[in-house]
């Protein structure tokens, strides 16, 4: 492959990957302008609700307990 092919298919690839980024930035943000205010707040109750659920799950993890007392410290802790 002589210089200019090599360049002209780099320049190709370059225009190529440029377009496909264009692409997707326009797709990403569509629908984020006009998202529902109360799918918004649904999806931040449940992210919060996984976020406890994920402290629980460390908290048992880290605990250096005997596992004999492990079910019943779940079933506390899920009574929070």
């Amino acid at each position: 492959m002589s210089f200019g092919a090599t360049l002209v298919a780099i320049v190709a690839i370059l225009a190529w990957a440029s377009l496909r980024h264009r692409r997707y930035q326009g797709h990403s943000g569509e629908g984020m302008t006009g998202a529902d205010p109360a799918e918004t707040a649904a999806l931040t109750r449940e992210v919060a609700a996984l976020r406890a659920r994920v402290e629980v799950l460390e908290r048992i993890l880290t605990d250096n307990r005997e596992t004999v007392g492990l079910a019943r410290e779940i079933e506390s802790l899920r009574d929070r």
